[in-house]
């Protein structure tokens, strides 16, 4: 096997031996069990034989990887079955935590029966450096990749995907497993077809619950994370909720509670304010409003069970749901970063000229062969054709958008210098040198803040006659501690995240709010503040 096709175990022996690991190195034991000093490494699952997986398996291509596992394709040597690997390097397990939760997660999939609609556990081995999840494989794709490509559902195709989502929630509670995790990220397709069954398949953040029990910890990831969640005051009925997102943007195309920082999305979630105004919804029938309102009902005692879900008139008409395409709304966040980023724009154009020749010659090299006839712009179809030609999937409707959010003449073509700003703005910046030569910019009187007429008379240098609403607007997403001002910390955050949810959602590592602790204040209700 070739570079692409290393095996899981060969994986893992390169991150021991880049790390010079030995176990966990102070002589520990930890609950696991596993002996953590010297030369050894710990165990995970004490209930299965050591044994090397290339002896049984096949191990091929990688197909995914997340925050502890790489999983990858593999071969069952004796009946030529096609499966997937997902192998959890014992380097990665840091903590006792840590390997309790790879403990659980196998147990939880032993567990749960065995249901068409949940990706089955062949089984679950272990060697010195990795612990090794051999399942069925799923070839399909993430539900997440066909919103992508999509957009957004018919009304028909949406109830299809919702029943099985919450078919599988019903089986977890029944069983006394939160999954906790919901997200389309979490649910693959078997095969190609589009009638292809889905399956949930990742159930690392699951826990055991029994009747009435609550739980505290902050899991799950940002955009569907239940209002109780940021409480720390949960029980099953936070699965619900993260079904009613997903239903949510399966039917419009972006989420409900969104906003450009961990503690903004954390807020509208406690916000609750759900819009049904923006386009699709108007054409959306009242029956899968309502479903969507009662699974995103802020109360978890009055939130639906899945049960009720799945006797919602809406779900149980669903063959007679519209079929009819709910129109264009991929635009989502693009039309957010024509208005709001014209402040983040024009900061990329002046990183843009602190770059060096070295850190922007891909970028110059990309733009050199979209630029077809080389004169020194980008059309709409030289862009699409580029894109295509290095497999972007983005709609002709979004790459109009693309060209409208940065094109700040009108003119409907990308010079070199916007075509920089808007490949930064797709990479996502992150060099905090050249966020402070571009916070310093802006910040004209060299005391630390950005202060509105700051702003206001740096995006008047564009030709705006007058940017004072603008400025206004910019302040209510970007001055998270409203007061007033923007500081670095908050212009750098709004510089490293990413304006579309896909690809934030993409960026969230496990999902856990990392940087926000919650307090209850006098009068009952929660403040959100950053650490």
């Amino acid at each position: 096997m070739g570079n692409c096709c290393r095996s899981p175990a060969s994986v893992a022996r390169e991150d021991v031996k880049s790390s010079n690991y030995s176990g966990h190195g102070d002589g520990r034991k930890d609950k696991s069990g596993g002996v953590t000093s010297g030369k050894k490494t710990i165990t995970v699952l004490a209930d299965v034989p050591k044994e090397n997986i290339e002896e049984k398996y096949l191990v091929d291509r990688e197909l995914g990887r997340g925050e502890f596992g790489v999983t990858y394709l593999c071969i069952e040597r004796d009946t030529r079955e096609l499966l997937a690997c997902k192998s959890i390097s014992k380097r990665k397990l840091r903590t006792a935590v840590d390997v309790e939760d790879v403990k659980r997660e196998v147990a939880i999939m032993k567990h749960l029966p065995k249901n068409s609609s949940i990706v089955t556990l062949k089984e679950a081995c272990e060697d010195e450096n990795a612990v090794h999840l051999v399942m069925e494989l799923c070839e399909g794709g993430e539900l997440f990749d066909r919103i992508v490509a999509r957009g957004h559902y018919t009304e028909r195709a949406a109830a299809a995907v919702t029943r099985t989502i919450v078919e599988v929630v019903q089986l977890c509670h029944k069983h006394g497993v939160i999954h906790r995790d919901l997200k389309p990220e979490n649910f693959l397709f078997a095969n190609k077809k589009e009638n292809s069954p889905l399956k949930a398949i990742d159930f690392g953040l699951s826990i055991f619950f029994k009747p009435g029990e609550r739980f505290s910890e902050i899991v799950g990831s940002p955009y569907y994370m239940a209002p109780e969640v940021l409480k720390r005051n949960y029980g099953p009925e936070i699965d619900i909720w993260s079904a009613g997102v997903i239903l949510y943007i399966l039917l419009c195309g972006v989420p409900p509670f969104w906003a450009e920082s961990e503690q903004g999305v954390a807020q509208a979630i406690l916000r609750g304010t759900i819009d049904f105004k923006r386009e699709p919804w108007p054409n959306i029938s009242e029956s899968a409003k309502s479903l969507v309102q009662q699974m995103l009902e802020p109360d978890p005692k009055l939130r639906l069970t899945a049960k009720q879900v799945l006797e919602h008139t809406w779900l149980q008409n669903a063959k007679k749901a519209s079929n009819v395409p709910l129109g264009d709304v991929v635009k989502s966040r693009l039309k957010q970063f024509s208005m709001m980023n014209r402040f983040k724009r024009k900061a990329l154009r002046i990183i843009a000229d602190f770059l060096s020749v070295e850190e922007i010659g891909d970028i110059k090299d990309t733009f050199t062969k979209i630029d077809t006839d080389n004169d020194g712009i980008v059309s709409v179809e030289e862009l699409k054709a580029g894109l295509e030609k290095f497999g972007s999937q983005l709609a002709e409707s979004e790459v109009q958008m693309l060209i409208e959010a940065v094109d700040t003449s009108k003119k409907g073509t990308l010079d070199y210098g916007e075509f920089v700003a808007v490949s930064l703005h797709m990479q996502r910046m992150a060099n905090d040198e050249h966020l402070h030569k571009a916070f310093s910019y802006f910040d004209k009187n060299g005391n630390g803040y950005i202060e509105p007429d700051e702003l206001r008379d740096a995006l008047m240098e564009d030709g705006e006659e007058d940017c004072t609403d603008v400025a206004r607007d910019i302040f209510q997403e970007v001055d998270l501690d409203k007061d007033g001002q923007i500081s670095y910390d908050e212009f750098a955050s709004m510089m490293k995240t990413g304006t579309d949810w896909r690809k934030a959602s993409r960026h969230y590592s496990r999902g856990r709010f990392n940087s926000l602790s919650l307090k209850l204040v006098k009068d009952g209700s929660v403040k959100l503040t950053s650490e």
